[in-house]
């Protein structure tokens, strides 16, 4: 019998990978909020993977209830996800998704661009999102996924923030806001490189940015989160010094 995957958090995106990993033929068990994880924990000791599907703003009081016995299986796919999100705990090599589909009630999974991922059950993930029709492509190695991570970042950071002031969608946003948008990249790159510790090419990041854009140019800039979005990127940016000029002017309208 396949290893049972443990689901933490049932939202929209959390159902889009149950159902897939469903159809793989491994059993689900879910942890929602009512759920004694550590029960399970003691039940199900040896499960083949632990996807944490929570929101980014709920990840780290969910990482810290993470039963021992579940250190070494667990994958991570939230936005804003940067390796010292996880490397303050002892998980032993985990499993990371950069999403680059999105799920809402009512609708199935719309698709930008592959979501990347890497860690020893990548390939479990980009088999199981297939059977949803979700393309997903295996990255090489751990510098290679961290910039996709970022390069997710600065594309929804970016775009929901500049969606503050648009109100428009993202082909509006780079082809009648480019100065604009190019500012706020540049800003939030600069809060990036404090939080993994160097700069990087940040060209290469700018062109994935607009390989995002081009992946769904009608995908709207602001959803809901942004408010918070922008209020998260000068708290990291006040503790790192950073001046962050066009940020402030936003947060100030």
């Amino acid at each position: 019998m396949k290893k049972p995957v443990i689901i933490i958090g049932l939202g929209e995106m959390g159902s889009v990978f149950a159902r897939a990993i469903l159809k793989t033929g491994h059993a689900v068990y879910p942890v929602n909020r009512d759920t004694d994880i550590n029960q399970l924990a003691q039940e199900l000791p040896v499960p083949l993977l632990v996807i944490v599907a929570v929101a980014e703003k709920d990840l780290q009081s969910t990482l810290k209830t993470i039963p021992t016995a579940w250190h070494n299986c667990i994958a991570l796919l939230q936005n804003e996800l940067l390796p010292r999100d996880w490397q303050s705990y002892n998980f032993t090599n985990p499993t990371i998704i950069s999403v680059w589909f999105e799920k809402k009630k009512g609708q199935d999974s719309k698709v930008l661009i592959p979501s990347p991922c890497y860690g020893p059950n990548a390939a479990l993930l980009v088999d199981a999102l297939s059977r949803l029709e979700i393309p997903a492509r295996e990255i090489a190695n751990e510098n290679e996924m961290e910039e996709e991570l970022l390069i997710k970042n600065v594309y929804i950071l970016t775009t929901n923030i500049c969606g503050l002031v648009t109100k428009g969608n993202v082909d509006d946003l780079w082809n009648n806001h480019n100065e604009l948008a190019r500012k706020i990249a540049n800003e939030v790159m600069d809060i990036q490189a404090t939080l993994v510790g160097h700069d990087f090419d940040r060209e290469k990041l700018i062109a994935g940015f607009k390989a995002g854009i081009d992946g769904d140019p009608e995908h709207m800039c602001m959803g809901r989160s942004a408010p918070a979005r922008l209020a998260r990127a000068l708290e990291q940016a006040d503790e790192a010094n950073l001046t962050v000029t066009n940020l402030r002017e936003i947060s100030a309208l």
